[in-house]
């Protein structure tokens, strides 16, 4: 049985303590159960399937957050597998805009507070519209950056899009 809000790392193979991040205690104030998983960083390989490869969890289950801006509503949040392309048109089209772009990297830090290979949809500096790709719900928990390199939240996908106030859809590039 899983508790509730437990921080998992061996300390052997992790001899700092985790602290919890933003997105953690926006988490706990929300009374949402969820895990604090660490990974080891490799700055040359910030990628979702590193990530994963980490974990030793399948890449579908682990999802990278991407922040968007529509010609129309301005910025939004994707939330899609970590081996996935977000789709520029299914992603203007769900969020209401004719076009999107992914933004600059030098606006990511300004914009989310969130710096790359560590940016959360949970806890950005405003809650932007969320949308988080549909094979989401195939898992029972997934994992999303805990907004820190090196640190992984493990939730079910219905609290992240409750606390996050996120749509469902499908979002990602046909292969």
């Amino acid at each position: 049985m899983l508790k509730k809000n437990k921080l998992v790392a061996k300390k052997s193979d992790y001899p700092m303590k985790i602290d919890k991040t933003n997105a953690a205690r926006l988490l706990d104030k929300a009374k949402i159960t969820y895990e604090l998983i660490p990974y080891s960083v490799d700055e040359s390989d910030l990628g979702a399937i590193h990530v994963a490869e980490q974990l030793n969890e399948p890449i579908e289950k682990v999802f990278k957050t991407l922040l968007l801006k529509g010609d129309k509503t301005g910025y939004f949040v994707c939330v899609i597998p970590g081996a996935e392309e977000v789709d520029l048109k299914l992603a203007a089209k769900v969020s209401g805009n004719k076009n999107c772009e992914m933004i600059p990297m030098k606006e990511l830090l300004p914009v989310t507070g969130y710096i790359r290979g560590a940016c959360s949809p949970i806890g950005m500096k405003k809650l932007f519209p969320t949308y988080i790709h549909e094979t989401c719900l195939d898992f029972d928990r997934i994992y999303v950056s805990a907004g820190q390199r090196g640190l992984q939240l493990y939730l079910t996908p219905k609290d992240l899009i409750e606390v996050v106030g996120a749509s469902v859809a499908f979002l990602i590039a046909s292969s």
